[in-house]
């Protein structure tokens, strides 16, 4: 089982953009609650345990929905903001994907929401089966990066930032003790760590609204352009300047978008 330091570039990572991350990036599909809840088969009340938690975003979103949900957050800054924000019957506590701390069997619903690909596979899984009660359900959600917004302009200069920022974050070898998984593989690992009866890949999206001024905040929202910034290079040498210029040009009021969602489901 991976220890605490192991993790400590991830967990710098994401420390001191908290603000950011919870005004900008997108809550899960509204659709996703009811079809785990009917997966786990739950009739009333039901314990979901969210790890990787973040600010909140994806514990809130419970809130209402179940009876208890318990959020689980290694990073100060992010369990801080979360925290502020409450919820009815929300609860948050410092822990790993591998070690929540969490009694065996409490949980009917496990969920990482944009979190697995930085956590430990094996570990987690087997963390996962332990909270998990028979028959509990685990699900990834992942959302296609960037949303959709009706403008390929926009969208077309947003990957193309987005590719430079990670080449940039390559050749100046930032990222060399990340702790880092592909998307790609989850539903495979899954089916390979054994931890799971039954998984499947499930496709949902929803919409919300979006300008450019929430467009750029996306992109400050990323670990990969917050560890540039961090290390001296300019938002102009990012890329980011040019970009945001075009993107108030040909987006220069709210607008809706279409976010896509891949959701690796897996019942213990």
């Amino acid at each position: 089982m991976p220890d605490e330091e192991s993790f400590a570039t991830n967990i710098e990572r994401f420390t001191g953009f908290a603000d950011q991350y919870d005004r900008f990036r997108p809550t899960p599909p509204e659709r996703l609650a009811p079809l785990l809840i009917d997966l786990a088969e739950i009739e009333s009340g039901g314990t979901v345990v969210d790890l990787g938690c973040g600010t909140g975003l994806s514990t809130r979103y419970w809130a209402g929905k179940v009876a208890r949900i318990v959020g689980i957050e290694p990073t100060a800054a992010m369990r801080t903001e979360a925290q502020a924000k409450g919820g009815e019957g929300i609860f948050y506590a410092r822990g790993f994907s591998h070690a929540t701390g969490l009694p065996a069997a409490s949980a009917d619903i496990v969920t990482c929401a944009q979190s697995l690909h930085w956590m430990d596979p094996p570990s987690t899984f087997a963390e996962v089966g332990r909270i998990l009660r028979r028959g509990g359900i685990f699900a990834a959600c992942d959302y296609d990066w960037p949303p959709v917004t009706g403008i390929w302009e926009v969208d077309a200069a947003y990957h193309e930032c987005d590719q430079r920022v990670r080449r940039a974050e390559r050749e100046l070898n930032l990222s060399l003790d990340l702790k880092f998984s592909e998307k790609s593989g989850h539903l495979e690992r899954m089916r390979a760590s054994g931890a799971f009866r039954w998984t499947r890949e499930i496709l949902l999206h929803h919409e919300d609204a979006g300008d450019a001024e929430r467009l750029t905040g996306l992109m400050f929202s990323q670990g990969s352009v917050q560890t540039l910034l961090k290390a001296g290079i300019s938002e102009d040498e990012i890329g980011i300047t040019a970009f945001r210029e075009l993107a108030l040009r040909l987006m220069p009021g709210k607008r809706p978008w279409l976010w896509c969602s891949r959701v690796r489901v897996g019942v213990v």
